[in-house]
């Protein structure tokens, strides 16, 4: 069975964009779940439901690519603890302490820290017009988080919630670096199967600990179950394909910027679900947002 990235890799920036929809989607379920689903029980339901959905395409290439398994396992370990052990699990453990504002400005700056940590590792610079496009992009992103009045940034106070997020930032910027270090020729369902197995080897531990020693529990019922089998179908299954192959096809730099429309789709989900109404400052972000993905992608390297 073919993975679907192999049919879809023509469309990258597609797939980077559907990727950030459903993980705009997760931050939503994440927040309003909170009270029924801890954030370890969620983060350990969701890689379950994706290493289920993954292994009818990664089985049948898996006994070809053991002995590749085996001689490149360790950039597989950091790719798998950083991606799925690390990111979603500390966005999660944010969102319980932070505000939904000051979480989606700090998850905005995962381009800025990927970027960083591409040059740093990597030796990857971005050209003039990468550049532009990411400054205008961010400003964009202040914008909408800011409601159109830069005072508010002064406003905000960084608490634990917002330590954890940083910790994200951080953790998805150098996966997404990573990725450059996969072994050539891996299948990306067989890579995506043994990032989750990794990730689940130590969510499990910690996920005994928050039940045990925190004393959390999941609050059964259809909302639990639906938000556990969104966070695992979409963001995590789709999500991850989508976003490992656009990276693969356009680069760290330019993946990640994509990370920007985040507060743009959090800004649209909650108008249509939450009834909230969009004001002067959200349509000029959002405009400064894809003006600058679009002078990004469209650059060329000198």
């Amino acid at each position: 069975m073919d993975a679907p990235p192999a049919r879809w890799s023509a469309h990258p920036y597609l797939l980077l964009t559907l990727t950030v929809l459903f993980w705009s989607g997760n931050m939503v379920v994440g927040r309003g779940i909170r009270a029924d689903v801890p954030p370890v029980a969620l983060a350990f339901a969701r890689w379950t439901i994706c290493l289920l959905l993954t292994l009818p395409f990664a089985l049948p290439h898996l006994r070809q690519q053991m002995p590749l398994l085996r001689q490149h396992w360790r950039p597989l370990v950091v790719l798998g603890l950083l991606g799925v052990g690390g990111y979603n699990t500390f966005a999660y453990l944010a969102l319980q302490h932070t505000t939904a504002t000051n979480a989606a400005l700090l998850n905005s700056f995962i381009p800025v820290a990927t970027i960083a940590l591409a040059w740093a590792l990597l030796g990857k610079r971005l050209t003039r017009g990468e550049g532009a496009g990411v400054a205008i992009s961010l400003v964009g992103v202040l914008t909408l988080i800011s409601h159109g009045q830069p005072s508010a940034l002064l406003d905000l106070r960084l608490n634990v919630g917002d330590l954890w997020m940083l910790l994200a930032v951080a953790t998805w910027g150098l996966y997404t670096v990573g990725l450059s270090w996969r072994p050539a020729g891996l299948h990306p369902m067989v890579a995506l199967a043994a990032f989750t197995v990794v990730g689940l080897l130590v969510l499990a531990p910690a996920w005994a600990w928050e039940m045990a020693g925190e004393g959390r529990q999941i609050v059964a019922g259809p909302r639990a179950w639906l938000a556990m089998l969104y966070a695992g179908i979409f963001p995590g299954f789709l999500g991850y394909v989508f976003y490992n192959a656009g990276v693969a096809a356009v680069g760290p730099n330019r993946g990640s910027l994509f990370i920007h429309l985040m507060p743009v789709f959090s800004t649209l989900l909650a108008a249509v679900f939450l009834g909230e109404r969009p004001d002067w400052y959200h349509f000029l972000g959002i405009a400064l947002v894809f003006a600058g993905i679009g002078l990004t992608t469209r650059s060329r390297a000198s």
